[in-house]
């Protein structure tokens, strides 16, 4: 249950190591506890780095102003770093020059600021993965599915017009990650030479009940054109999910107890993140595929930056590369049920 902190910030979790001063932890200020791929992560950071740092996490509930009010009283104890998923990337620049003045090194993950904001402050680093990768892989699983044949799609093709016919969910209008997925998904098939027929884009900011109310509202009318259905995320994805399964387009037509490809008027979903619920969906068949962003390995990153930084061991005794001094990328994987 998430508590009120001097009427301004919410604390969520708390690592404590006995008594240990204010000054001596690590604090993690994320943008959403209620983002499921969002929380995973910041639970594998604390199981990390539990062994060598006490971290306190901060929910900022979507608020660019509680975060940085919040952020603004820590770092008047200056502690001995900060990690910070920002709720508005934009909203990195007044944090990075606070953290500066007092001499505070910041991680940030997951929304990467600015590469201007970033390079004013020579212990301001990010974590994360590169957007457009995700779109790319997004763009092979389709492509895999079809038949990774151009000229000559397979059955999936439901009206033989040789043109994939696409719904894609975006995250959020203007959002970084939003934006590079959607325009890579199209842009990768484009390359590889697949007709593709967008036809809708609908914004249903990583939520997965905004998704499933939109997905509700087209799909009566797109379902007997559309042959696959991508999402920015996998939470949208199981939105999607759910309305297909409350307006009964997935069917067990086979009777193998699952739905999947070889049911007639199958629709396949791809998501990207790899949370827990879309692996369930995935071995239930409702969901095809996703493109793992891999919170482990994020979170093994974001510690072993933090000791590089905190405690002076090698980057190359933690397993780290520097990219450009100020970056560390975990690479997307495709994920299919046969890897699971």
């Amino acid at each position: 249950m998430k508590k009120i902190i001097s009427g301004l910030f919410l604390l969520v979790i708390t690592v404590l190591f006995g008594c240990t001063s204010p000054t001596q932890k690590v604090y993690l200020f994320i943008y959403d506890m209620d983002d499921p791929y969002i929380a995973a992560l910041a639970n594998e950071i604390v199981r990390v780095g539990k062994d060598y740092y006490p971290i306190e996490i901060h929910d900022a509930q979507n608020s660019q102003i509680l975060q940085n009010e919040r952020i603004e009283e820590v770092l008047k104890i200056k502690p001995r770093l900060i990690i910070i998923n920002p709720v508005d990337r934009l909203g990195a620049y007044p944090i990075i020059e606070k953290a500066k003045a007092v001499g505070v090194p910041i991680i940030f993950i997951n929304r990467e600021p600015l590469a201007r904001d970033l390079d004013l402050y020579d212990q301001s680093y990010y974590v994360g993965a590169l957007a457009e990768q995700s779109g790319i892989l997004q763009a092979e699983l389709v492509a895999e599915l079809f038949g990774n044949n151009p000229v000559s799609l397979n059955e999936f093709d439901r009206n033989n017009d040789n043109i994939i016919q696409m719904i894609i969910m975006k995250g959020e209008q203007g959002h970084q990650d939003a934006e590079l997925r959607t325009e890579f998904i199209v842009s990768e098939l484009e390359r590889r030479g697949f007709a593709l027929e967008v036809l809708t884009t609908e914004i249903a900011n990583w939520n997965t009940l905004i998704a499933k109310n939109r997905a509700m509202v087209i799909l009566p009318s797109l379902q007997d054109r559309v042959e696959v259905i991508v999402s920015n995320n996998d939470a949208m994805a199981i939105g999607v999910i759910q309305a297909m399964i409350d307006l009964g387009i997935f069917t067990d037509e086979n009777e193998n107890q699952m739905v999947d490809k070889d049911d007639d008027f199958w629709i396949p979903v791809i998501g990207i993140d790899g949370i827990e619920e879309a692996t369930n969906y995935m071995r239930s068949g409702h969901l095809y595929a996703t493109v793992l962003n891999d919170a482990i390995g994020q979170a093994y990153a974001t510690i072993s930056l933090a000791r590089f930084l905190l405690d002076g061991i090698a980057l190359e005794t933690v397993g780290l590369e520097l990219t450009n001094q100020r970056y560390v990328w975990v690479d997307y994987k495709k994920y299919t049920l046969t890897e699971d």
